[in-house]
C-alpha cells in the first residue's frame, strides 16, 4: 500500500506515545503504518497470520493490539482511523467462523482484506 490507490505512507512504522507508554511495532510482515490521502488519515495494523502459528493465538494478539492502538490514536491523533489488515486466505477461513466474526463486530474492527500474492487490497470493511 505504498502509493497504490492514492495513499501515501507517511510513517512506517507509526510510533504512538500515550500515558507513559510508547507503542510501535515493526516485525517483518506485521507493522503499524500511517497513510494519508486527500486529507483522509488512517493507520493500518498489518497481520500475516502465518501458517506455522495458531490462528486463535494470532487473533488474540491482533485484537488486543488493535484495541490498544485505537485507544492511543483516540488520544493522540483522533482524526486517524485504524484498520486491521489481514490476508484474504485468513479472511476466507478463520474470519468466517462465528466467534471471530462476532468479536470483530463487537469491537467495531475496521478491516482491510489483502491478497498477499498479488500485493493488492481486495476489500475495505468499516
Amino acid at each position: 500500500m505504498s502509493k497504490k490507490d492514492g495513499w501515501q505512507i507517511i510513517h512506517d512504522p507509526l510510533s504512538i506515545g500515550v500515558g507513559g507508554v510508547n507503542m510501535s511495532i515493526d516485525l517483518a510482515a506485521e507493522k503499524l503504518i500511517a497513510a494519508e490521502r486527500e486529507g483522509e488519515k488512517i493507520a493500518v495494523e498489518v497481520k500475516s497470520f502465518l501458517e506455522r502459528s495458531s490462528a486463535v493465538s494470532e487473533f488474540h494478539t491482533a485484537l488486543g493490539q488493535f484495541i490498544n492502538y485505537r485507544g492511543a490514536l483516540r488520544r493522540r491523533e483522533p482524526e486517524r482511523a485504524l484498520y486491521l489488515a489481514v490476508p484474504l486466505t485468513t479472511d476466507k477461513t478463520f474470519f468466517q467462523l462465528d466467534f471471530p466474526k462476532a468479536m470483530v463486530e463487537e469491537n467495531q474492527v475496521k478491516m482491510i482484506i489483502y491478497d498477499a500474492e498479488r500485493e493488492v487490497i481486495v476489500e475495505w470493511r468499516n
